[in-house]
């Protein structure tokens, strides 16, 4: 499947603002990834397009969307609690345009850590997991885990897709972190990637081998979190 074959749908936020998402549904799709941006890149960003493409291989659905800010070509992100209405809409619209897929909702960086701030103040029905794609644990070269406390609050399965690489979370304050969650939180790391998944050419390895891995772990993940 290719970004060709996502269907273009409209998700209404509230009564003043709708916003575009992407559908894309395989043969035979199990489970449906509700899947949000980073704060610099909106759901056509070659990164985002790998990743539906890539579920679609494995069996799973996946529901890209733009926060307001991205629809309307604005540099700075919304405030969380419309980055979160966004969320929760997009959630809703998966739920309604593929009814019989188990949900699991999350997203690179921002729209990640958006969706689980979503998930932490009210569930969202129908969403049995969260995946993050490099959770944004703090700015760089600001080490702290301040932005993962409301995890906490959050009651269904977590993943953790991060870069041992990544100057957004580091590792020695991540790995406490998930641990202090329980069997809720699942840490995968990817040895030499930094926040974009990237490794350098001096390990031998490519960006693609890593996006491989990703996208094995991933999809593993979420058809075993709603079998």
């Amino acid at each position: 499947m290719t970004a060709a074959d996502a269907e273009s749908v409209t998700i209404e936020v509230d009564a003043e603002r709708r916003v575009s998402g992407l559908l894309s549904v395989p043969p035979r799709a199990r489970a449906c990834y509700v899947l949000a941006h980073g704060a610099g890149a909106g759901m056509t960003h070659p990164f985002m397009q790998s990743v539906a493409a890539g579920l679609a291989a494995r069996g799973v659905a996946t529901l890209r969307y733009q926060f307001p800010y991205m629809e309307q070509r604005a540099k700075r992100p919304d405030p969380p609690r419309l980055a979160q209405a966004t969320v929760r809409a997009a959630a809703a619209e998966a739920a309604r345009r593929v009814p019989a897929l188990a949900l699991v909702a999350g997203g690179k960086s921002f729209g990640g850590r958006m969706t689980s701030q979503a998930q932490a103040a009210a569930p969202m029905p129908g969403v049995r997991g969260l995946a993050f794609l490099g959770f944004p644990l703090h700015p760089a070269g600001r080490p702290s885990d301040e932005r993962g406390r409301h995890l906490s609050d959050v009651r269904v399965p977590m993943l953790f897709l991060q870069g041992t690489r990544d100057a957004l979370a580091d590792l020695a304050l991540l790995r406490p972190l998930t641990e202090r969650l329980g069997d809720l939180a699942s840490l995968r790391l990817f040895q030499d990637a930094d926040h974009s998944f990237h490794v350098p050419a001096r390990t031998g390895r490519r960006d693609a081998d890593v996006r491989t891995e990703m996208l094995d772990a991933l999809a593993a993940w979420i058809l075993t979190v709603t079998a």
